[in-house]
C-alpha cells in the first residue's frame, strides 16, 4: 500500500511540474513577442506634407487658371474668358509660359502647412479608430474625422492660402495696381506691415468652411471608395490601380461639393479695401452677389480646371502618400505592412 501511495504521489508531482513548466514557457514566450512596429505620429504629418507638395509641383498651372477664372467678372459680371483653354492661352500670350507657375512658393508653403496638418491628423484619427474598434470606419466616422482634420489644417494654412491667391491673380491686374510680391515670404511680410497681422487670416471662415467640406467629402469618400473596391465585387488588391480609381471618384465628388465656397474664399482673399471699406462683407455676401450679377452656375465657374487640378492632385497626393508609407514601413521599420492608414 505504501508503495502504491508513493507511486501516485510521484505521478501527481510530475504532472504538476509539467503544467508549471508549460505555463512558464507560455508566459516567457508571450513576454518575448516583439511589439508591433508602427510609424511615429510625426512621420504621418511629414509624409502627408511631402505628398501634397509633390502633387502641387505637377498641378500648379491648373490652380492658377482656376483662380483667374473665379476672379474674372467680379463686380461687373463681364465674361473675361470663354473657357479654360482660352484662359490658358491668354495667360501665356500676355505673361509668358512661366506665368503659369506664379505663386509656386506660396503653393508649396500652403501644402507644407495645410496638407501636413490635415492628412497627418486624418491618418492618425483613422488608425486610432481602427485600433479601438477593430474595424474600418463607417461613412459617418470618416466624415467627422475629415471635418476635424480640414478645419485644423485650414486654420494653419490660411496665411499661405491668402498669399497664393494674390500671387496667382496679380498678373491680371493693371500694372499700376499689381502687388508684385517677389515670393511667399515677401508677401507675408508686406501683408503684415501694410494691412496688419489679421490680413494673414483674411477669409479664414470660408477657407475653413471649404476645407471642412473638401476633407469631409475627399478623405471620407476616398476611404469608402477604397474599402468598396477592395472588399466589394471588384476585389481589387492594394496598389496604384486601387488608389487611382478611389482618388478620381473622390476628386469628382469634392469638386461638386466645394466649388461655391472656394469661389467665395478666392474673392474675399483677393479683394482690396477702398477708403476703409472692404469689397465684400462675408461669404454669404459673395455668394449672393455672384448669383445676382453672374448667374447661379457661376458658383461653379472654373469647374474644369478645378476638377482637373483637384482630381490629379488628389490622385498624386494619395498615391505618393501610400507609396511613401509603404517605403517607410519596409525600409525603415522592416515590416511588409502596406497602406497609409486611410
Amino acid at each position: 500500500n505504501r508503495f502504491v501511495l508513493c507511486n501516485q504521489i510521484g505521478k501527481s508531482k510530475i504532472i504538476r511540474d509539467d503544467f508549471n513548466s508549460a505555463n512558464s514557457s507560455s508566459s516567457s514566450s508571450t513576454a518575448a513577442a516583439p511589439a508591433k512596429k508602427t510609424p511615429p505620429k510625426s512621420m504621418k504629418y511629414i509624409i502627408g506634407g511631402a505628398s501634397g507638395m509633390g502633387a502641387t509641383l505637377c498641378v500648379q498651372p491648373l490652380d492658377l487658371i482656376k483662380n483667374r477664372m473665379q476672379i474674372a467678372g467680379a463686380g461687373s459680371g463681364k465674361k473675361e474668358f470663354r473657357n479654360s483653354f482660352h484662359c490658358i492661352q491668354t495667360v501665356i500670350s500676355r505673361e509668358g509660359p512661366l506665368a503659369l507657375y506664379q505663386g509656386i512658393s506660396a503653393a508649396l508653403l500652403r501644402q507644407a502647412t495645410y496638407t501636413t496638418g490635415r492628412l497627418g491628423m486624418y491618418t492618425t484619427l483613422n488608425e486610432e479608430y481602427r485600433d479601438r474598434f477593430q474595424r474600418d470606419p463607417n461613412v459617418i466616422a470618416s466624415m467627422a474625422m475629415g471635418t476635424i482634420a480640414g478645419a485644423v489644417g485650414a486654420f494653419i494654412g490660411t496665411p499661405a492660402e491668402v498669399a497664393l491667391v494674390r500671387m496667382t491673380s496679380d498678373g491680371r491686374l493693371p500694372v499700376a495696381e499689381r502687388r508684385n510680391y517677389s515670393n511667399v515670404f515677401n508677401a507675408l511680410v508686406r501683408m503684415t506691415r501694410e494691412e496688419g497681422i489679421t490680413a494673414l487670416w483674411r477669409g479664414c471662415v470660408p477657407t475653413m468652411g471649404r476645407a471642412m467640406v473638401v476633407n469631409m467629402t475627399q478623405l471620407a469618400s476616398y476611404s469608402q471608395f477604397k474599402t468598396y473596391f477592395r472588399t466589394g465585387p471588384l476585389k481589387m488588391d492594394e496598389g496604384i490601380k486601387l488608389h487611382f480609381c478611389a482618388s478620381m471618384l473622390s476628386g469628382l465628388l469634392t469638386t461638386i461639393a466645394s466649388m461655391p465656397l472656394d469661389i467665395a474664399k478666392t474673392r474675399i482673399q483677393n479683394m482690396k479695401t477702398i477708403n476703409g471699406k472692404p469689397e465684400y462683407r462675408g461669404t454669404i455676401d459673395v455668394l449672393l452677389r455672384v448669383i445676382r450679377q453672374e448667374g447661379v452656375f457661376s458658383l461653379w465657374k472654373g469647374f474644369t480646371p478645378y476638377y482637373f487640378r483637384l482630381g490629379p492632385h488628389t490622385v498624386l497626393t494619395f498615391i505618393l502618400m501610400e507609396q511613401l508609407n509603404q517605403g517607410f514601413n519596409k525600409y525603415v521599420l522592416g515590416v511588409e505592412k502596406s497602406g497609409s492608414g486611410l
